[in-house]
C-alpha cells in the first residue's frame, strides 16, 4: 500500500511559477515509479510528467515539457512538480499517483492522491 498526499496549490497569475509537493509513504514506496496528472473542470484527468522509481526517467506530456521539471526525493520520500511559465490552461485538480512501472505511473497508476487544486489567472 502506498499513500500519497499533495501540498503546493494555489491560485497565480500567468507566466508565475508554482511548486507542487508529493509526499510518498508506505512501507513499498519507494519501489513506485511516481507522477503527476491534472484534470480541469468538465475534462477527463491527463497526463502531465512521471519520474522513475530511482529518479533517472523523466516523461513529460508535451504540453508540460519545456515548462515543467519533475524531481524525487527518495531520502525524504517526495516527488515535486515545478511548473513555471503558467498559463490559465494548466488551471485543474493535480493529483500525485505512483504505479509498480513507468507504462502503468503513465497510464494507469496503481495509486492515487487525493489531489490539490492550481488555478492560474489571466
Amino acid at each position: 500500500q502506498v499513500h500519497l498526499e499533495e501540498s503546493g496549490g494555489g491560485l497565480v497569475q500567468a507566466g508565475d511559477s508554482l511548486s507542487l509537493r508529493c509526499i510518498a509513504s508506505g512501507r513499498t514506496w519507494d519501489q513506485y515509479n511516481l507522477g503527476w496528472f491534472r484534470q480541469a473542470p468538465g475534462k477527463e484527468r491527463e497526463f502531465v510528467a512521471a519520474i522513475s522509481w530511482g529518479g533517472g526517467t523523466t516523461y513529460y506530456s508535451d504540453s508540460a515539457k519545456g515548462r515543467f521539471i519533475i524531481s524525487k526525493d527518495n531520502t525524504n520520500a517526495h516527488v515535486d512538480l515545478q511548473m513555471s511559465s503558467l498559463m490559465p490552461e494548466d488551471s485543474g485538480i493535480y493529483y500525485c499517483a505512483a504505479g509498480i512501472n513507468f507504462a502503468r505511473v503513465m497510464n494507469t497508476p496503481d495509486y492515487w492522491g487525493q489531489g490539490t487544486q492550481v488555478t492560474v489567472s489571466s
